[in-house]
């Protein structure tokens, strides 16, 4: 079997997007698309030629048909997509507003991708991957809470780079659940990719980009990717990050937006594709951008992912 260097791990579901922006009660209307913030990342890194293995389990019925079908036409293997017969595959109502940013609303109560189990991951897989992505709506609900950091706690002591991505959702957590659980994952990662809305949730603010890295910084993470939206995207790393000490930052590219859905996600696997390719930081951001705003061109989290030949395309025409 052909060994990957990369391992996502994380939830894939069902994302219904709105035939309309506004509320989620006046719309009558969706489409069906593939989602899930870890399976997005497996998929873009796919298409950008570095397809990981990807741990994540989905349930025995039809929603879960399509998303094995969607992951294998995009050239994921099925090594450790699990496949559960009792739980039912997790779902996701996207809402947009004017600008195209969204709100979500999950019916993930005892799901499939809920019941991952520690060990899924085998520790001679770990042994063959250099880096490893773990996402933070797998925290929200046990066993796949234990079984998402017993995963970067044996990547870490196997010396993978571990990736996360706080990803804060809300409706998924008590007061003050969301702020413990992501401070126990921020101690067993090496890069974190967030917005300064993830790190407020989770407890940690600053005034200004390079302050907020300094924060995250000091809860243990030797490398911070913040995306901006407007903005662009800020990098600071220390001096032990395998690549050293430095900061970068990027304006972004200036697109129509059609759906904003999993751009942060395309985003994360560009820059994790750039960072194993040994990229400094300032172009990390410049490929980044492009993948995420290549992806926001059309509607789904998936179906605009681009790869790396359409991203030098875009690139072109833009820089």
């Amino acid at each position: 079997m052909t060994d990957r260097d990369i391992l996502v791990a994380g939830e894939t579901l069902i994302d219904f997007l709105p035939g309309r922006a506004g509320p989620l009660s006046d719309v009558e209307q969706f489409r069906r698309r593939a989602g899930g913030a870890p399976a997005n990342v497996a998929v873009a890194l796919a298409r950008l030629d570095r397809t990981p293995w990807f741990w994540t389990r989905v349930g025995d019925d039809p929603f879960g048909d399509h998303l094995v079908e969607t992951l294998d036409s995009s050239g994921v293997p099925r090594r450790f997509v699990e496949r559960d017969p009792t739980a039912k595959t997790s779902l996701a109502f996207v809402s947009h507003d004017a600008d195209a940013d969204r709100a979500f609303t999950f019916y993930r109560d005892d799901t499939a991708d809920t019941r991952l189990e520690p060990g899924g991951v085998p520790d001679e897989a770990l042994d063959a991957v250099d880096w490893v992505y773990v996402g933070g709506v797998m925290l929200a609900q046990e066993p796949a809470r234990g079984a998402t950091l017993d995963l970067a706690e044996r990547a870490r002591e196997r010396g993978c780079t571990v990736a996360f991505d706080p990803n804060a959702r809300p409706e998924l957590w008590t007061p003050g659940e969301f702020e413990t659980l992501v401070g126990r994952a921020l101690e067993l990662a090496d890069v974190v990719k967030a917005t300064p809305a993830d790190l407020r949730a989770a407890g940690i603010d600053a005034d200004g980009p390079a302050a907020l890295a300094e924060a995250v910084a000091a809860t243990g993470p030797h490398t911070t990717l913040l995306t901006l939206g407007d903005e662009g995207a800020y990098a600071r790393s220390t001096d032990a990050a395998p690549w050293g000490s430095g900061e970068a930052s990027h304006p972004g590219y200036a697109v129509d937006p059609v759906d904003t859905t999993g751009a942060g996600d395309a985003f994360t696997a560009g820059a994790i594709a750039a960072l194993s390719d040994g990229e400094p930081l300032d172009e990390v951001l410049a490929f980044a951008n492009a993948v995420a705003a290549v992806t926001t061109t059309a509607p789904g989290a998936m179906a605009a992912l681009a790869t790396r030949e359409e991203v030098a395309q875009f690139r072109t025409s833009r820089d």
